[in-house]
């Protein structure tokens, strides 16, 4: 019988059932333990902000079950900000060539890692005969400053 539930344990961790099943225990807790009849202070405009960008980064990378924790524990909106929102009240300019899919926390981590370009496409240029490939650069990012 011990095989059997280990057999039916590591199955249903492999499959991802086990980690949804307790990322939304996780959640119900949560909601079961928050006291409804005390008001909470309202959420300052930065955390709804540094939330929105842990949201987006979540979603990108599939972390349903910890999203589902945050928005829960967060009060967050259940509507997304406009991504142009975020990207106005941080000051940030995405690139045209930027993928909209790329969550903007990625492009302010390279800002601040001094890994302000990635690897877009490859130019090819001429030179004496020769073909020369070299990597074309572009921000991820561009912190604009008051």
């Amino acid at each position: 019988m011990d095989d059997l539930t280990a057999v039916i344990k590591d199955t249903l961790e492999n499959t991802g059932v086990l980690g949804d099943l307790r990322g939304r225990l996780r959640a119900e807790v949560f909601k079961a333990l928050e006291d409804q009849t005390i008001e909470r202070p309202k959420v300052p405009s930065e955390n709804l902000l540094i939330n929105e960008l842990i949201r987006e980064y979540l979603l990108y990378n599939n972390y349903h079950n910890t999203l589902s924790v945050l928005m829960q524990e967060s009060r967050q909106p259940q509507q997304p900000l406009d991504r142009d929102f975020l990207c106005s009240e941080m000051h940030m300019k995405m690139p045209d060539s930027c993928p909209t899919s790329l969550p903007l926390l990625y492009g302010v981590v390279a800002h601040f890692t001094d890994q302000h370009s990635s690897n877009i496409g490859v130019e090819v240029s001429e030179s004496n005969d020769s073909v020369v490939e070299q990597e074309v650069k572009q921000p991820l990012v561009t912190i604009i400053k008051k």
